[in-house]
């Protein structure tokens, strides 16, 4: 068939044609082998043995050629033949060819330049092949013509049918979807020629799927052709589709291919229970939370279109459980919500209503989506053991409660209707639960031990109550023993208060604050009384108890005096709230102090001051150190005074005085009156000193007095005798004597000075009559400092002594 058809187109060519047509060339390629050939006219001359150069007209005689595919001749297939116009048909010219294929799949006659095909040729393989032919000169071999390339095309036949190279396919579409709904394309493919004939051109159909789907045939679209296509009724779909080549002829070549189309759900069903009343058994001994019973609504829909939520209608007595979804097997979970006491209540009535979570507003006019069903749940009764009327107990217990002393109790009843008695029991796990005994019959748990607290402050025992008529059924219940402390040590008072009050106090003053301590346990909690003893009556102070475990002592009078009495003691009794309560009875030693009028102290001992401001011992010596470096530096300021006044009076160079000088030769007598002056001995003042007498180690205080108006005779030669010889020994003995025997007197000054006295002896008494009030505008301490010198100074002198006066 295939050689036959090789030859009608070979036939139908050289008739359409003309053998000769494929020779002549076009005119531009003539030219330009004419051009050419200009360079080769020797060559053309000597063969033809022309004596003038001539043009010589050449030009290849092909221009394409064409070879079937497949051909299946057991001769060589004619493709085509070569010439050139130099060749004279007298075998001169020799034709050859080189290229693609050349000598394997194509030959050349060299002298006629017939070309043909060795075997046959699959266009799929390789649609064309390049060749390049040549003219040469037989005899020389030089080329006649340049090289020239042509091309040998295979010629397609239909020899390959259409195909799906993705096939089978996979298509999904919503169910109820309208008819022309697009599911998907599907494209075959022709390896034949497309450009020469009606190889490749393919039409599609459908062979198997109808009446629900249809295929575009020149585009091969597949479409749903009927509408509102149910899943639940069919949900896979198989359709067949074939592609046949040359236009859908008879004659062409197909190809087919599957298309499995699934119908997607869409929620167009609602859930729907399989019964309208449900029954349910629940024995009462159900615990909360257990399940109880499954309910199920049946959805036709799949996937997220059949979920279904659960839920129990309001009213009616569903309160009593409640229900959950479980998404694996779409099924309600009903749980109970509270106990279930057969005695009170033995069935229950609720409705369940099952709804589709997920809606699709398209297919809401089918009707509502949700469902319900009644439930009776019946309840069933159950032997159950005692129960406690608490869950836990607590007793409290002193610790020297007596053996024997009932301290609490439990109680359990049996809520079954045959109300069965009960018997308790304590379940001994430790030794330490061996304490206690309960009674059998009532339930009353009593010591059987002396209790420690110091050895154990709690007991946590388990009593066990069991049924008579069942004594399998058991209820176990925990009863915590607090071994509490007994009051064991009476309340003291905080520290041994002392206190003062001023002399100026009020009545209803509150003096001072006192507190109590107890050693019992806990410290926490404890509650303190304070008051006076009702045997002691009390008309200078009273105790007020202020209800926060303080209390204050409090006047009752108006006006207290340090002469009449400096001291007083008052009882304070102290009681605690423990069990039993204790009592003591405690002192608070009162001293009578002198106040100013805002209340300060102003003098009363060190004590006094400062522990009722419950400063410690410490703290009190460091104070009183302190006032006693404060004294010493006041001490050395007036030292240091005194001194200066007389270094000034040494050192003054217009001080008029009287040197003495003792010598151990006997004067001139009364009338040597040149080395001395004695009127300056004569003085009329009245003169008092101290005088510190060294090497007996006593203060000895002296005073002497010379009278003004008694004036100085001749007789009280004696008297001057000794009070010379007195300051000599002063001079001797005292600190400040100079390092010579000098007699320094500034007691014989002449009368009249306007500016007074400049002696260091008369400072003394000027000294001596100081003012300190001064001090007490510095503050209450140096109030205390200005009474105790005034004190001194008002003092008599431990002794007197008399100087006369005498002439010597």
């Amino acid at each position: 068939m295939i050689t036959r058809n090789g030859l009608l187109l070979v036939f139908w060519f050289l008739l359409d044609k003309g053998f000769l047509a494929p020779l002549h060339s076009p005119p531009q390629s003539r030219m330009g082998r004419e051009h050419h050939l200009r360079g080769m006219a020797g060559l053309g001359l000597r063969r033809h043995g022309a004596s003038g150069v001539q043009r010589v007209k050449r030009g290849w005689v092909w221009n394409q050629f064409f070879v079937l595919e497949e051909y299946m001749g057991s001769e060589p297939q004619y493709v085509g033949k070569l010439h050139t116009d130099l060749d004279r048909d007298d075998s001169e010219v020799k034709y050859t060819l080189s290229g693609e294929g050349a000598g394997t799949i194509f030959t050349i006659d060299q002298t006629t330049g017939d070309i043909h095909a060795l075997m046959g040729l699959d266009r799929e393989e390789k649609s064309y092949y390049t060749l390049r032919a040549q003219a040469m000169d037989m005899h020389t071999g030089r080329p006649l013509e340049p090289e020239s390339e042509f091309i040998i095309k295979v010629q397609d036949i239909n020899d390959n049918e259409p195909k799906f190279l993705e096939g089978p396919y996979t298509a999904s579409v919503p169910e109820m979807s309208p008819g022309g709904t697009f599911v998907m394309q599907v494209t075959a493919t022709d390896t034949d020629d497309p450009t020469y004939g009606n190889s490749a051109r393919i039409v599609y159909s459908i062979l198997h799927g109808q009446p629900y789907f249809s295929v575009d045939s020149k585009t091969g679209v597949i479409r749903t052709a009927l509408p509102n296509m149910d899943r639940e009724m069919k949900e896979l779909y198989q359709v067949l589709i074939q592609a046949k080549d040359m236009g859908g002829q008879l004659g062409g070549l197909a190809g087919t291919t599957t298309i499995n189309v699934t119908l997607s759900d869409v929620n167009d069903n609602p859930p729907r229970f399989s019964k309208s009343i449900l029954h349910l058994r629940v024995p009462e001994s159900s615990s909360v939370g257990s399940a109880v019973g499954k309910v199920r609504a049946h959805d036709l829909d799949s996937g997220k279109n059949a979920e279904v939520e659960y839920s129990i209608v309001p009213g009616d007595e569903g309160n009593m459980f409640d229900i959950t979804y479980n998404g694996h097997s779409q099924e309600g979970i009903i749980v109970l919500r509270k106990h279930l006491d057969y005695e009170n209540k033995r069935s229950y009535t609720f409705k369940v209503e099952a709804s589709n979570a997920h809606l699709d507003p398209r297919f809401l006019h089918l009707g509502p989506f949700k469902d319900t069903t009644t439930v009776k749940v019946n309840v069933l009764d159950v032997n159950e053991p005692p129960v406690f009327t608490k869950t836990s107990y607590t007793i409290d217990v002193y610790e020297d409660t007596p053996v024997g002393t009932i301290i609490g109790s439990v109680t359990a009843q049996d809520l079954d209707a045959s109300s069965s008695a009960v018997r308790y029991s304590i379940e001994w796990k430790r030794p330490v639960d061996s304490c206690f005994d309960i009674d059998t019959v009532e339930g009353t748990i009593s010591t059987n031990e002396m209790l420690d607290r110091e050895s154990n402050r709690q007991h946590n025992i388990s009593v066990v109550a069991t049924k008579v008529n069942n004594p399998l059924l058991s209820n176990k219940v925990t009863v915590t023993v607090n071994v509490l402390d007994v009051n064991e040590f009476p309340p003291e008072l905080a520290v041994p208060f002392d206190t003062f009050v001023c002399e100026n106090a009020e009545v209803g003053q509150v003096i001072q604050t006192i507190s109590a301590t107890d050693k019992d346990l806990p410290a926490v909690g404890q509650r303190f009384f304070f008051k006076s003893p009702r045997e002691i009556r009390n008309r200078n102070f009273t105790v007020r108890d202020f209800g926060n475990n303080t209390a204050g002592i409090v006047t009752k009078r108006v006006g207290f005096q340090r002469q009449v009495q400096e001291y007083y003691v008052i009882p304070v009794v102290v009681e605690d709230n423990g069990y039993p309560a204790q009592s003591s009875t405690g002192t608070l030693t009162v001293r009578v102090c002198a106040c100013v009028t805002e209340g300060s102290l102003l003098s009363c001992t060190a004590e006094a001051v400062f522990l009722p401001m419950g400063l410690s011992t410490w703290a009190v010596m460091a104070i009183l150190l302190c006032m006693v470096i404060l004294l010493a530096i006041f001490a050395l300021y007036v030292g240091l005074r005194r001194q200066k006044k007389r270094e000034t009076l040494m050192s003054s160079k217009e001080d008029i005085r009287d040197n003495v000088i003792h010598y151990d030769d006997e004067g001139g007598g009364e009338e040597d009156t040149h080395a001395f002056d004695m009127g300056t001995l004569r003085n009329t003042k009245a003169i008092k000193e101290k005088m510190l007498r060294r090497g007996t180690g006593s203060e000895v205080t002296a005073q002497t007095e010379i009278n003004e108006s008694t004036p100085t005779t001749e007789g009280s030669a004696d008297i001057i005798r000794d009070y010379i010889h007195q300051r000599l020994q002063e001079n001797h003995l005292g600190f400040s004597a100079p390092p010579y025997d000098s007699l320094v007197t500034y007691a014989y000054e002449g009368d009249g000075s306007v500016g007074e006295s400049l002696s260091s002896i008369e400072s003394w008494m000027a000294d001596g009559g100081e003012d300190f009030k001064y001090l007490s505008e510095w503050g209450p301490p140096f109030q205390t400092v200005a009474g105790i010198l005034d004190k001194d100074k008002t003092d008599p002198p431990v002794a007197e002594v008399e100087e006369s006066r005498e002439y010597l």
